[in-house]
């Protein structure tokens, strides 16, 4: 009989713009023993393939090739450390986005109660654990499986809670745009959480421990389900396709750059905002659906030009791979540019914006058919930078003026959250903040 013992789990930090799950790190501590979720659910996975091979019942309880615990379900972020987890991790195959406004007559102490009571159970979950209190069970055969629980302030939040002074000028509103179509009931909040994981049960049931733990001191303002490509899926690392069938990420900073921390993360000194927000970020969340209809009746080379690389490798137009550098003046034999002057990847780009980046981090989404017979699909954006007025703002309204995806897309909710840095060992999320 084959050798059924249990490896430690792995601790994987994965490089942004990567599919899900390529790591670069591995670092598991032999004296830090096999949780009984873990036992469990490995010992689960091992009866359901004997099963498979003794008849019928087995087979239909275990999908043909369903990848062993011991590598998708074993990956773990650490939730304690610098920045928080969820922003410079792979992209995850599941996501939920939820926003929540504190209850009347709720404030300081109780949202740092809430808080505390966040960080506990971000911290248990993200390794594997079940809840302290009232755990659903949901996920108890499972494996960490790269769960992450990011969590941030929205604007309102600093009123609500008598901490005005400590509000960030970074975080004023977002200015209006033209794309902009938005639903107020569902953007901002006082509070928002960004859950992530490789497996769509673990990232449910770390929603409804937050949820649950919300209880009498803030309810749900807005919530949002999003997708990404499981891992494994393709031959190969590649960047993530979105639900035009794009490659969605291809110019993303990446954090072996040397002023990737400068532009994606407040420092720690020489900054004009508050202290607690150091090592933070901040979070522009947009819905943003996509008018897949009349997309899909381009024809390939007229949504290539759209986007100004192509569909097959994210090339750019101007020749080379996907990596190759986009050439803007070279043109065709007629004399044409060969990058549209409006095409998407052209307006976005650092070099076209005063050297404006941003971390793009997104889920796609899919809210059955609308009303009017057409998808409710489209993108979870999500992207992170030290400034948002030098990030999302700048480069947006470059966008607002002439892109030509424009036509295809409609900005249906939005939000900017601060995001602080990380709790170390024994903190909690915004402790900084709130005790200060």
């Amino acid at each position: 009989m084959p050798d059924q013992s249990i490896p430690e789990a792995r601790i994987v930090e994965a490089p942004l713009g990567a599919s899900p799950g390529e790591a670069v790190s591995e670092n598991a501590s032999p004296g830090e023993g096999v949780s009984r979720r873990r036992l469990l659910g490995t010992a689960g996975a091992t009866g359901l393939v004997l099963g498979a091979a003794g008849g019928a019942v087995g087979y239909a309880a275990a999908p043909a090739g369903a990848t062993p615990l011991t590598s998708l379900g074993a990956d773990m972020a650490m939730f304690h450390g610098k920045h928080q987890p969820g922003i410079t991790e792979g992209l995850q195959a599941r996501g939920h986005l939820v926003a929540f406004d504190l209850a009347a007559g709720a404030g300081r102490k109780e949202a740092a109660a809430l808080l505390r009571r966040w960080s506990t159970t971000a911290e248990r979950l993200m390794a594997g654990e079940p809840a302290a209190q009232d755990d659903t069970d949901v996920a108890l055969d499972a494996g960490p499986s790269s769960l992450t629980i990011t969590f941030g302030f929205g604007n309102s939040f600093f009123s609500r809670t008598g901490l005005e002074k400590q509000r960030p000028a970074s975080l004023d509103p977002l200015p209006d745009f033209s794309s902009d179509h938005l639903d107020k009931s569902r953007s901002n909040g006082d509070l928002w959480v960004q859950i992530g994981a490789n497996d769509a049960l673990v990232a449910f049931h770390a929603l409804r421990a937050i949820q649950k733990d919300a209880g009498s001191a803030a309810k749900v303002r807005w919530q949002m389900n999003g997708f990404n490509r499981t891992p494994g899926a393709t031959t190969r690392t590649m960047t993530a396709r979105n639900l035009m069938g794009q490659l969605d990420g291809t110019r993303n900073p990446k954090p072996t750059e040397s002023d990737f921390d400068k532009r994606i993360f407040v420092p720690t000194s020489g900054s004009t905002d508050p202290a607690w927000m150091a090592n933070g970020s901040y979070a522009v969340v947009r819905r943003i659906r996509m008018l897949l209809d009349d997309w899909e009746k381009l024809s390939l080379g007229a949504q290539e030009n759209v986007i100004g690389r192509r569909k097959s490798n994210g090339a750019a137009l101007s020749g080379g791979g996907e990596t190759t550098a986009m050439d803007l003046e070279k043109t065709d034999a007629k004399g044409a540019l060969v990058v549209p002057i409006n095409a998407h990847a052209r307006i976005a780009r650092p070099d076209q914006n005063g050297g404006a980046a941003m971390l793009r981090r997104p889920f796609s989404y899919h809210d059955g058919i609308a009303a009017d017979g057409t998808p409710d699909a489209g993108l979870l954006f999500v992207c992170w930078q030290a400034d948002p007025l030098r990030g999302f703002v700048t480069v947006q309204r470059k966008l607002d003026r002439g892109d030509a995806l424009s036509t295809y897309i409609r900005h249906e909710a939005s939000g900017l959250f601060a995001v602080p840095g990380g709790a170390a060992k024994g903190e909690y999320v915004g402790q900084r903040l709130l005790e200060a």
